[in-house]
């Protein structure tokens, strides 16, 4: 008995604060997963959105992260008070568009080029739209911006409809689809796909298990537009503030993934990238160069403010990036800054690149790129073949496995592979280290 409450101290609790259903489904995703012996779930469920801070506090006491079904139960949560442990929200995409529309054509008969969709952005509907080749120009959209603007989500819905413009509503939000029942005005709820449940309950495990760390393990990076690169105005019909938004977003994600960090929007110009002090360290040369700003400019062209906080739990690291990204905003974006655990400030400058470089890299590049061509043809079609040991490079480029690790670090390195979390192996031995090829980086 001891043994076991020792193991169930020793595991991240994470709570779950959202409507019943989604509450549900997290729970049991995340009792599934091969990481669930790692955490315990709690949840707490609510009937309306008002009630949200209500049963977060009810938990608060017992729990180490929590983890909200959405931005507006995230926000609405921060509105009412302080949250005492890390929070996280499950993000609102457009992965849950595609299901939705499909059984709304199937069993509701809705023509789905006519119709109000709230909460994603004009981005996400157009990818989506474009991938099933239907035309938005009469879908009619409310993005969301905090729990102000899903108040007026129902109205919008509604408007539309009695006007005969739309045939049917999409919404993120339960208790907006329940009021458009209730007022006849045929409605889909959008529902974020497993993936997502699981990349957010990751992303909980992770903030979860840094406020637990007596020694600083975790790090928070604040990555900011800077002012200047900032649209004049923001708004549903500022399509060109959602492709920033999305380009900014994919070059974070670029080294985030080699470092295995998780990236979150933070609101409308910033976003949090959740890492360890370990991977971030070795992005950083050591902590002697900024991270994200020089990839940012380059692919991206546009200048922001980087601040880096460390601390004992994800709280102070938190707190720490805060202060680091208020003296980044008056170094004009030429460096990043570091608040570390005992208030130490440090700048780190950007990442000195020689030109004369650029005339040598296409030989390697070019090597390594031709390495994955190889690797693909010897794989199938599916998305799992993506994953690759030194095994599976060893038999497929007929090289000793040793060989092939070489090889894989070499794609690492040019940014054609990412590592993935070791998994022990059954028997006593080397663990097998997995990693992703990068088709897309390929391609380009």
């Amino acid at each position: 008995m001891e043994r076991l409450r020792s193991e169930t101290r020793s595991r991240v609790t994470i709570g779950v604060v959202g409507p019943h259903d989604l509450v549900e489904q997290i729970m049991s995703i995340g009792a599934d997963l091969p990481a669930a012996a790692d955490w315990r779930l709690v949840g707490a469920p609510h009937a309306e959105e008002r009630e949200t801070y209500e049963k977060f506090c009810k938990i608060a006491d017992s729990i180490d992260v929590v983890l909200f079904t959405g931005p507006l139960q995230h926000d609405l949560a921060r509105q009412s008070g302080e949250l005492p442990v890390p929070a996280t929200f499950v993000p609102v995409n457009g992965s849950g568009l595609y299901s939705s529309l499909l059984r709304g054509v199937l069993s509701h008969g809705i023509d789905p080029a006519r119709v109000s969709i709230d909460s994603i952005s004009a981005a996400d509907v157009r990818e989506a739209y474009g991938e099933i080749g239907v035309s938005t120009d009469q879908v009619h959209l409310s993005e969301y911006d905090q729990p102000e603007s899903a108040r007026g989500f129902i109205g919008f819905h509604e408007k539309l409809y009695r006007q005969g413009t739309t045939t049917a509503a999409l919404t993120t939000i339960r208790t907006v689809a329940k009021k458009l029942v209730a007022a006849q005005v045929p409605v889909l709820r959008m529902l974020p796909t497993p993936h997502t449940l699981r990349l957010a309950l990751n992303t909980a495990a992770l903030l979860g298990t840094g406020s637990r760390l007596e020694e600083s393990q975790i790090a928070i990076v604040l990555v900011e537009l800077a002012a200047s690169a900032r649209p004049s105005y923001s708004g549903p019909g500022n399509y060109w503030q959602q492709e920033l938004k999305l380009s900014l977003q994919q070059a974070l994600l670029a080294d985030a993934r080699l470092m295995g960090a998780t990236v979150v929007p933070r609101d409308e110009n910033s976003y949090v990238v959740t890492a360890t002090v370990g991977s971030l360290s070795q992005a950083t040369d050591g902590f002697r160069v900024a991270p994200f700003i020089d990839r940012i400019r380059t692919d991206v062209g546009v200048a922001v403010e980087v601040g880096i906080g460390l601390g004992n739990t994800a709280r102070d690291a938190d707190s720490n990036a805060m202060l680091a990204v208020e003296k980044a905003r008056g170094a004009d974006a030429a460096a990043a800054f570091l608040v570390g655990l005992d208030g130490t400030v440090l700048s780190l400058p950007l990442r000195q690149r020689r030109r004369v470089e650029a005339a040598s890299e296409p030989a390697v590049t070019s090597k390594a790129a031709k390495v994955l061509e190889r690797l693909v043809e010897g794989l199938g079609d599916g998305p799992e073949a993506r994953v690759v040991d030194a095994e599976i490079v060893a038999d497929i480029l007929s090289i000793a496995p040793r060989s092939a690790r070489r090889v894989l670090q070499g794609l690492v390195e040019e940014g054609l592979a990412w590592p993935m979390p070791t998994v022990r192996a059954a028997q006593a031995g080397r663990p097998r280290q997995p990693y992703r090829l990068v088709m897309e980086r390929s391609l380009r």
